[in-house]
């Protein structure tokens, strides 16, 4: 098939023709799939069952220090569990803290923090007016919260290495400027991982509000789906360099290794925001679920039993991700209508379709019984400004299934592209 914009309205006309009788059939069907968020699928939580037998003896309930897991005490987290999130993110157990089962947890209650009590300078409620950098296309959840506190997001461009750093250093001339959400590594829903170069500016760089902070959401640092894994410069050993330890808080969790909804999470700090993160804590929380910690410490043992875990999820995920990214390559190729990532790990594919066509493409989809991310999700406020960008899920439905909503999902792409196209 040609590119669409070459084709005269008489051929646009006859191919939305035949494009509706495929969507119709497929409307006749009464399906019920989904692709809107990235859950495991039921065969990648089956791989962690395990885990539930692995404090299950009268004395398998005690950490390495004697600690009885079922008891009050230890506020950071238990020994081994420390070691273990040390070891994934290259740090000192000292500057780790042991969380329950959300990441997202541990980023909103670090914001709360830094608007009530501030971070190293003026509590960021008292201030006039807060703004953070959001990357974009990005993470609706790291929009959610800056949105809940009110904080105005500032929406920065996605490059292939990264957000643009030009943008970056032009915003950040304002001190109203307090931090910046991002996920470093097989971005959400890019699957972009930050270049050197970029890690090397964020760490080095001079914004001019004192109490500037990165949120280093690390969620998918070991989940890769080939052989070929992106590599990520350790953020905490660039800022030693220039003395900007403060500037990170980077967050990981066991939700896409084990299990979602019974996971660790695990925050990584300088000396100064630990102190200041305990500190909190005393007045908030006894201390996370130890007995889960000691189940993940006990099953995954360490960085490398992780990453020889995470093959198996490869194993169930890179079939998936081939199925989507297959009839991208088959059905959009030389149409000139569509833009797809090709992620080395992550649970994402970004696609870009023709500008304002997004939320049409997801209607479609929907109507025939398919569920996508709501169209602008990826953006701040959830607004694209172009409406073409459209984040696909592949991990929680069979691959059977998958080949089905892909099918339909690249009728619709055609069928919206068309219709645009026929109203210019």
């Amino acid at each position: 098939m040609a590119n669409y914009s070459t084709l005269s309205k008489q051929e646009l006309a006859s191919l939305q023709k035949e494009l509706e009788e495929k969507y119709n059939s497929f409307k006749a069907r009464n399906l019920s799939l989904n692709m809107a968020r990235g859950k495991p699928g039921a065969d990648q939580l089956d791989l962690s069952m395990e885990l539930l037998n692995s404090v299950n003896d009268k004395t398998g309930y005690k950490a390495e220090d004697g600690t009885d897991c079922r008891n009050y005490g230890i506020l950071d987290g238990i020994p081994e569990c420390k070691k273990l999130f040390a070891e994934i993110l290259g740090v000192d157990e000292k500057n780790v803290i042991i969380g329950g089962n959300s990441s997202l947890n541990l980023m909103f209650d670090y914001i709360a923090q830094c608007m009530t009590n501030g971070c190293g300078d003026t509590p960021w409620a008292k201030l006039d007016k807060i703004k953070f950098l959001c990357p974009a296309p990005g993470y609706d959840r790291h929009f959610g919260i800056l949105d809940y506190f009110g904080i105005e997001m500032l929406t920065v461009p996605m490059l292939d290495n990264g957000p643009d750093l030009k943008v970056v250093d032009e915003l950040i001339k304002d001190s109203s400027v307090k931090g910046m959400f991002c996920v470093p590594k097989y971005s959400n829903p890019e699957g972009k991982t930050y270049s050197d170069e970029v890690v090397e500016h964020l760490a080095s760089m001079k914004p001019a509000a004192k109490d500037f902070r990165i949120i280093w959401d690390n969620a998918y640092c070991v989940h890769h789906i080939n052989d070929n894994h992106d590599k990520l410069l350790n953020i905490f050993d660039v800022c030693e360099k220039y003395g900007t330890q403060d500037r990170i808080f980077e967050v990981v969790s066991t939700s896409k290794i084990t299990f979602p909804g019974a996971g660790v999470s695990a925050l990584a700090a300088s000396d100064n925001n630990i102190q200041m993160i305990k500190k909190r804590m005393n007045m908030q929380t006894i201390g996370a679920d130890k007995l889960n910690q000691l189940r993940h410490a006990k099953y995954l043992k360490d960085a490398n039993g992780v990453d020889e875990y995470m093959k198996k999820h490869a194993e169930i995920l890179a079939p998936k991700f081939k199925a989507v990214l297959d009839a991208f390559d088959k059905e959009f190729s030389d149409l000139g209508i569509a833009k797809w990532t090709k992620p080395n790990g992550g649970y994402f594919i970004s696609l870009d379709v023709m500008d304002g066509c997004a939320k049409e493409v997801v209607r479609l989809c929907k109507e025939a019984g398919v569920a996508l991310t709501p169209a602008g999700a990826t953006f701040p406020y959830g607004k694209d400004p172009h409406d073409k960008n459209i984040r696909i899920a592949p991990s929680f439905p069979p691959v059977a299934e998958l080949e089905l909503a892909v099918e339909l999902l690249c009728i619709c792409v055609k069928l919206a592209s068309v219709n645009k196209l026929l109203e210019a």
